[in-house]
């Protein structure tokens, strides 16, 4: 009776644990000035997304730091797109065309992070035009790479990892640029 009465108050002191639902993490609501600049974007989903999961978007007065946003996102994705080519580049065997194709893809990548970073800069001196063509530039580095495989004789194959890369710097550059235009306004 005293065990049975001491498994029932051990499995009711229990029972919330293993029965508890966690809660969804809340995401975060965007900001007026958000939803409105996003509303000028390609990509709204993925704007006012980008923006929000930034707590410097809160705190954004304008355009112009919602774009530097984006840019140093798109930043971001280049540099870790840049070290995913050089990964794949150095399992293949360096023989490989792959691998050659791969090792310019960094590269590729890198000179996107590089012209991103020049925008960013070019943002801060409100020089919005040479932020548009940095931008502009870095979107098209990606595209580049993708033609280093279709060159190929045989054509090689497009790795799918460097591909969804590729989709997202394209969209992320894409929205920044269509804030920078509203900046030229």
């Amino acid at each position: 009776m005293a065990t049975t009465l001491l498994l029932s108050l051990l499995l009711l002191l229990l029972s919330p644990l293993t029965f508890s639902v966690p809660t969804p993490t809340p995401t975060p609501t965007p900001t007026p000035l958000v939803r409105s600049t996003c509303n000028a974007t390609t990509y709204y989903d993925l704007c006012v997304a980008s923006l929000s999961s930034d707590p410097a978007a809160a705190a954004a007065r304008d355009p112009t730091a919602l774009s530097s946003i984006l840019v140093s996102r798109a930043a971001a994705d280049a540099a870790n797109a840049s070290a995913a080519a050089a990964s794949l580049a150095g399992a293949a065997a360096a023989a490989e065309p792959s691998a050659a194709a791969l090792r310019a893809c960094a590269a590729k990548y890198a000179a996107a992070r590089d012209a991103l970073g020049r925008a960013l800069a070019a943002l801060a001196a409100a020089e919005y035009d040479y932020a548009f063509v940095h931008v502009g530039a870095a979107a098209e580095y990606p595209r580049a790479c993708r033609a280093l495989f279709r060159r190929q004789a045989p054509r090689l194959a497009f790795p799918a990892e460097i591909a969804r890369r590729e989709d997202a710097l394209e969209r992320l550059c894409t929205d920044a640029l269509d804030i920078i235009t509203l900046l030229g306004d």
